[in-house]
């Protein structure tokens, strides 16, 4: 979460209610930051609120119901490994990968008090796979697999980042920026072996050429020419099919995946993240669009009974209903939305019933609709807010919280940026050469 103020109650339905499910489950290890980082890219320009609002989101997380003691809670810039990877990342991101994303043209479009035309804006998505990828088990070497293991190791997810369906094609991008690396870094051939292994240079264009055997006429190649130029073709068909499809097509027999074996190195540098689908249900601002901070139009985790009930009395309805004798359709209302979310027959039977007649018969009006759905609002916050005054009265130990998850973090994201270094620069195999 970035840290440009206190999280609102799309916040809590998008994300916090499952991050707190999966923090229960043994399967999963969970990381949960506060990206101030990230905030940069749009508030560059004053940083004045970062420090404060960081504290106040980890606040939201602990009310909310985040447990520290079962999740690792930090903060993004105590783990500076983040913008090592994020550097890395850059090297090999495509310029037109990062324009083409939607949310980037959309945010342009429609954020007209901010210049948003920078390098931080446009490579918010590499920042974020840097995040993703940094928190990821070591990846298990191709070569160590079995061809039944094959999906395991470069196919099938070992992480997996908890999202709803609009936020599937960051973690896509994610998954194509990671295959794209793990190409660059983690995948060689052996050229001697292609002139010196009985059949293997057949055995390999067989596999890739599906049939249309260049080097059909040769057991093996004559001339270091040829193992290169067949060296090509491997490299390039590799990095069009993915490394996943590539193990895939080499492993429809023994003796293809022997001379896999024999002809190829691949290491999966980084793990390629899969989306873990999470119900999100629709919960539209108080103007009908998205709910965002930058709307102005959301109902916070923090919000007096007060508030919740002047902001809820504003809100847009079904536009057809102009006078109070025009029936509605709570369908398309977004205080009916809401209803659904807060109005639940654990806390108030029968209100559905209630809505969905009175509405489509013209029995109630907008505002008593309003006036119930904001009560149940209330209901539903005041334990939150409870515990979010906890917190709030305690925020040097929330602090302590931030700074060990931040160590924690920091032990494991090492481990990955060592992996990382070694796999680009080859240093360790360079000092082991000059120390013999």
């Amino acid at each position: 979460m970035r840290p440009t103020g206190r999280l609102h109650i799309g916040h809590y339905f998008g994300a916090l209610q499952n991050w707190v499910k999966l923090q229960s489950d043994p399967a999963y290890e969970c990381f949960y930051f506060v990206a101030d980082w990230h905030a940069l890219t749009s508030d560059y320009a004053d940083t004045s609120a970062i420090a404060e609002n960081s504290l106040q989101i980890t606040i939201d997380f602990l009310a909310a119901g985040l447990d520290a003691t079962k999740s690792t809670i930090f903060l993004q810039s105590q783990v500076p490994e983040h913008a090592e990877l994020h550097l890395l990342l850059s090297m090999v991101t495509p310029l037109g990968w990062l324009e083409r994303i939607p949310t980037y043209k959309e945010q342009l479009d429609q954020i007209k008090n901010k210049d948003l035309h920078t390098y931080g804006f446009l490579g918010y998505p590499t920042l974020q796979t840097a995040d993703i990828v940094m928190y990821s088990p070591q990846p298990q070497s191709a070569e160590s697999t079995s061809a039944s293991g094959v999906g395991a190791a470069l196919g099938r997810p070992s992480l997996w980042v908890p999202v709803g369906e609009d936020q599937v094609s960051h973690v896509e991008f994610s998954r194509e920026l990671v295959r794209k690396f793990n190409f660059h870094y983690g995948f060689s051939i052996n050229v001697s072996a292609l002139q010196t292994k009985e059949n293997l240079a057949w055995l390999v264009d067989q596999a890739i050429a599906s049939g249309q055997h260049v080097f059909k006429s040769y057991t093996r190649l004559a001339t270091a020419a040829e193992a290169e130029a067949l060296a090509d073709r491997v490299r390039s068909f590799a990095k069009e099919v993915g490394l996943a499809n590539f193990e895939e097509i080499f492993s429809k027999s023994a003796d293809h995946r022997s001379a896999l074996e024999l002809v190829t190195k691949r290491e999966a540098v980084l793990v390629e993240p899969g989306h873990l689908l999470t119900p999100t249900p629709r919960i539209p601002g108080l103007d009908g669009r998205k709910m965002s901070k930058s709307y102005n139009n959301a109902i916070t985790l923090s919000e007096s009974d007060d508030d919740i009930r002047k902001k809820t009395k504003v809100m847009v309805t079904d536009p057809a209903r102009k006078r109070r004798t025009d029936p509605g359709n709570p369908d398309v209302c977004p205080v009916y939305d809401w209803h659904k979310l807060f109005s639940t027959p654990e806390r108030d039977p029968g209100r559905l019933d209630w809505v969905r007649q009175g509405c489509t018969t013209a029995g109630i009006g907008c505002i008593e609709c309003k006036s119930e759905m904001a009560e149940n609002l209330i209901k539903w916050i005041a334990p939150v807010r409870e515990r979010r005054v906890h917190y709030e009265n305690d925020q040097k130990g929330v602090l302590k919280i931030l700074d060990a998850g931040s160590a924690k973090a920091r032990e494991s994201a090492k481990q990955t940026i060592e992996r990382v270094r070694e796999a680009i620069f080859h240093w360790p195999r360079k000092r082991s050469e000059l120390s013999t």
